[in-house]
């Protein structure tokens, strides 16, 4: 096995006979699927994102989870064409087995695809094994009504099998962050001190409220983002309010300023269900273009479909960083962040519809 592969290197994707060697009768190495949307990358020359050694599964639990040769690709991303058209975009991970180091100067023309439909392969083993990689995506509800559908299989509901706990108290990850060219030691110099700042603001000594201030003024003279760890201002009992802008992919929006999505926020940091993450807050005031409206989603920890009862939005580049996260930060999953229509505003613009339902 070659070297760890680190954030920056050059790899080939490598043929599909030659990954399909490496799986087992369900689809997966080590516990970890290679799925039916990965195949047209095959062939292909990518840059390394990330070095996937380590991962985070919020479903199952707020702690940090390590991984084996795993890293993530720049921006290959899941479509959900093999999932029934599931939205969230997760980035793949991709087995070091199943990539090739290469030069960044190498002639990038010679790689090429090297996918093929199925059915299109003239070897009958290397067809069965393309096969099982399809048919393990999902399996069928065994109620005779068949109305729980189908529960899938794809990647992030297979995080848990395919990774393990890392102790809150062990450095090593890190450590590997900085080795890894994942993140520069100052970036993780900056996050523990934030940490250490946190704890004794959110400690209940009545250190809160003069820090978050302290915090916001040092924040403001350099142009960083605010205290990201407040209470939304709706009171309790009471309901958030909801915003109608109709947006569309391509379309340009502004996040409003982290004062104003608090007022839209019950005390537990949500809007109808839907979280506005700590990680949101350094893209608030930014513009930034509509990737997609979300209606649908896999979830990780029962496998089956979840339908949104209002659409989600997605923004270009507006990805977790886990900077703030206390036992799991610089996860390198880059999660999509999920925003409410409230929270944004086209350029210029107003929100349409303000309501409380």
């Amino acid at each position: 096995m070659h070297a760890k592969l680190k954030a920056g290197d050059w790899v080939q994707v490598r043929s599909k006979e030659e990954i399909l060697s490496t799986l087992d009768a369900n689809g997966r190495l080590d516990s970890m699927p290679f799925m039916p949307e990965m195949f047209r990358f095959c062939g292909n020359r990518f840059q390394v994102s990330a070095r996937a050694h380590k991962t985070c599964d919020p479903v199952n639990g707020l702690g940090a989870r390590g991984m084996n040769s795993m890293v993530h690709l720049v921006g290959l991303r899941c479509d959900g064409s093999a999932h029934d058209g599931c939205q969230a975009g997760c980035l793949f991970y991709w087995k070091e087995a199943w990539l090739k180091p290469v030069s960044a100067n190498s002639d990038a023309s010679k790689y090429t695809a090297m996918y093929s439909s199925p059915g299109e392969c003239t070897s009958p083993s290397v067809a069965a094994a393309e096969r099982v990689v399809l048919e393990n995506t999902k399996k069928q509800s065994e109620s005779s009504s068949g109305s729980e559908g189908p529960t899938y299989v794809c990647q992030a509901t297979k995080v848990w099998d395919a990774s393990y706990s890392l102790k809150w108290w062990d450095i090593r990850h890190y450590i590997e962050d900085i080795t890894s060219r994942n993140v520069s030691l100052s970036r993780v110099i900056g996050a523990l001190i934030f940490t250490v700042y946190t704890t004794v603001a959110e400690s209940g000594f009545g250190f809160g409220y003069p820090m978050r201030k302290l915090y916001d003024f040092f924040q403001q003279l350099r142009g960083g983002p605010p205290y990201p760890l407040r209470r939304g201002r709706v009171p309790k009992g009471a309901k958030t309010p909801s915003g109608k802008l109709d947006l569309q992919p391509g379309e340009t929006v502004r996040m409003k300023p982290y004062p104003e999505i608090l007022e839209t926020l019950d005390q537990e940091a949500k809007n109808r269900g839907l979280y506005f993450d700590a990680e949101m807050v350094p893209f608030c005031t930014g513009t930034f273009k509509v990737l997609r409206r979300v209606t649908q989603i896999i979830h990780e920890k029962t496998g089956k479909m979840l339908t949104f009862k209002t659409p989600a939005i997605i923004l270009e580049g507006v990805e977790s960083q886990a900077r703030y996260a206390k036992y799991r930060k610089f996860c390198p999953r880059a999660y999509y962040q999920y925003a409410r229509e409230i929270w944004l505003e086209r350029e210029k613009e107003s929100v349409k519809e303000v309501v409380g339902k």
